[in-house]
């Protein structure tokens, strides 16, 4: 019933029915009132008529009981009469029904009724009087009093009463039949309402249809419109919406699209943050850095922002203000470029851009390291080379021997400044990729046998024992460069001996795992500082900073070295315990035969 009352259908069938009952019901007041005076002054016609008749039968006869069956046949089944003739005569009634007496008692001492001697005009009444027909009843009566005349002289008077219950009955069946007349017009009212508000509903309720289809994303949902008025007019508006909205989806969906492509895309961080710091947007890259400062979360709570950050955005909501800045978040260097998103006039929010720049800081770090160690490494022998040969040209040598030595001094320097030299361009020519790598299938046992080999003599020498092991069989071949990897084991052997105490031990296993060829040289010498290991493979690095002059080498061996085993698909990876020895690993894929 609700959802009747609620619908078009429903508002518009109420709407026409109230206001064709609100004009029925002032229709049949109005008609009713009429018909009810019409009826009366019928009524009272009627007896005007019929007293003046009556008035005119008494005159002709001296007796009036002579003319009492002649008055009966004129008056009607509910009309009384009582007719007197001259005051002090005797009166009588026509009709002998019930309560005669009172009737007539009532009658000839009422008032307004007795001036009826002493004025020439008829008089009507209305009076309540017991009924004729029922016993303790009362009735509305109309009486009609008419004198009688002769010679100008009023010498009697003829009443006419009737019930008006006659009336009433009249005016109850004119009621009914406009009662039953705006039933009719109820029902034709009701049955037009329902065609009308269906006519006008039916394309309404499709529209409504189509709108749900259209909220489910169905955007080529059509309505008909096959009328010419205005619902019409309304289905090509609905229609031409339809298409106008599927077309500003796609374009929105387009362009949500493109930033979502973008934002992925981007080798920076992107953030959008509200004014209460929750995070309303954020790119893989800024997922990847909440998760990597939720590990380092030392707070306890559920917060994913540094405090270095939220202080940041604190400090450009409360100025409203972009800034670029460069901070330190848990170890890493970042970029931060803050901008405000308005709504309005207010600030709503702020898009953070966090670029890492932890990388260019090791590099600048890099850089100024290299140029320092580069430094380092050619002051001492360019100081020495001038050193002996001011030294040889200002002749403070006396004999041929010291001579000799002092160009053999030369000599050496310079043998080591021609090796800093081409082991820089050779590292930097591998970084750059211009450094080739000739592979060819080489047996792997008998490659790294006889490498290892060449160092037994170097090993007697220190008092170190040199040791070769394996797994493999002679019919295992790696493609490789033989003379990288031969510089590769070189320096790794060279390292481990020249780290090595007397009486300790250097030992070079070969083995196979995984797919993979494994090459280990482990000695168990000094060891290597846990703090030193993540360095020990960029330039000029070294574990001993005494860098003393014959035992210490460029620095550069294991970054060469690390970047031929990459060249070859590998790894080079070390293991280290100080007191206990270090152990460099060298694994080769299997799938280069």
């Amino acid at each position: 019933m609700n959802r009747i009352w609620n619908s078009v259908v429903g508002k518009l069938w109420g709407t026409i029915l109230l206001l064709v009952l609100f004009v029925l019901f002032i229709i049949t007041v109005l008609m009713l009132e009429f018909l009810e005076n019409f009826h009366t002054e019928q009524a009272e016609e009627s007896l005007r008529q019929e007293a003046a008749t009556i008035g005119k039968i008494v005159e002709q006869y001296d007796q009036i009981e002579d003319s009492m069956q002649i008055i009966q046949d004129i008056l009607g089944a509910e009309t009384n009469a009582l007719i007197v003739r001259n005051s002090e005569s005797v009166f009588l009634s026509v009709h002998e029904g019930l309560k005669k007496d009172i009737f007539q008692e009532k009658i000839l001492k009422d008032k307004d009724l007795s001036n009826i001697y002493t004025t020439n005009t008829t008089i009507i009444k209305k009076m309540l009087m017991p009924s004729m027909t029922d016993e303790d009843r009362m009735e509305n009566y109309i009486i009609l009093a008419s004198p009688l005349e002769s010679d100008e002289e009023i010498h009697g008077a003829v009443f006419i009463y009737q019930s008006l219950e006659v009336v009433n009955k009249t005016s109850n069946h004119t009621t009914r039949i406009v009662f039953l007349s705006g039933f009719i017009a109820l029902l034709l009212t009701t049955m037009f309402s329902f065609f009308l508000s269906s006519r006008i509903t039916l394309p309404l309720r499709t529209m409504r249809e189509a709108a749900l289809e259209i909220a489910k994303g169905n955007f080529e949902t059509k309505v008909p419109y096959v009328q010419k008025d205005e619902i019409g007019e309304l289905g090509v508006a609905f229609n031409r919406m339809g298409s106008q909205l599927k077309h500003h989806v796609e374009v929105i969906s387009q362009e949500k699209e493109q930033l979502s492509s973008i934002l992925t895309s981007m080798t920076d961080a992107v953030i959008t943050f509200n004014k209460d710091f929750n995070v309303l947007v954020s790119n893989p890259q800024a997922n990847q850095l909440f998760q990597k400062w939720y590990a380092y979360n030392e707070t306890g709570d559920n917060s994913n922002l540094p405090a270095e950050l939220y202080h940041l955005l604190d400090h450009v909501f409360h100025l409203e203000e972009e800034m670029d800045e460069e901070i330190e978040i848990k170890g890493a260097y970042f970029s931060v470029s803050i901008s405000l998103l308005y709504s309005k006039d207010s600030v709503r929010g702020a898009v953070v851009v966090l670029r890492d720049m932890t990388e260019q800081h090791r590099l600048d770090k890099m850089r100024s390291d290299f140029i320092a160690n580069v430094s380092h490494e050619l002051r001492t022998p360019i100081s020495m080379l001038q050193g002996y040969s001011e030294a040889i040209i200002d002749e403070v040598v006396t004999t041929e021997e010291d001579k000799n030595e002092m160009i053999r001094i030369i000599y050496d320097e310079s043998k080591r400044m021609s090796r800093l030299v081409t082991e820089l361009l050779d590292l930097a020519r591998l970084e750059s990729g211009y450094l080739s790598i000739y592979k060819e299938e080489v047996s792997i046992l008998p490659a790294i046998e006889r490498i290892t080999q060449k160092f037994d003599q170097i090993a007697k020498e220190k008092n170190i024992h040199l040791y070769f092991e394996h797994t493999l069989t002679e019919s295992v071949h790696l493609q490789i460069d033989e003379d990288r990897m031969e510089q590769v084991l070189t320096n790794l052997i060279d390292n481990a001996l020249r780290h090595t105490s007397e009486g300790e031990s250097v030992t070079v296993r070969l083995s196979q795992t995984d797919q993979q060829i494994k090459i280990e040289v482990a000695d168990t010498g000094y060891g290597i500082p846990k703090e030193d290991l993540p360095y020990v493979f960029e330039r000029f690095y070294k574990a001993d900073k005494a860098r003393t002059r014959g035992k210490s080498g460029t620095g550069l061996g294991l970054a060469i070295a690390k970047n031929i085993v990459e060249r070859h698909d590998g790894n080079l990876s070390v293991e280290s315990e100080v007191g206990v020895g270090t152990t460099f690993i060298i694994k080769l894929p299997l799938n280069h035969l």
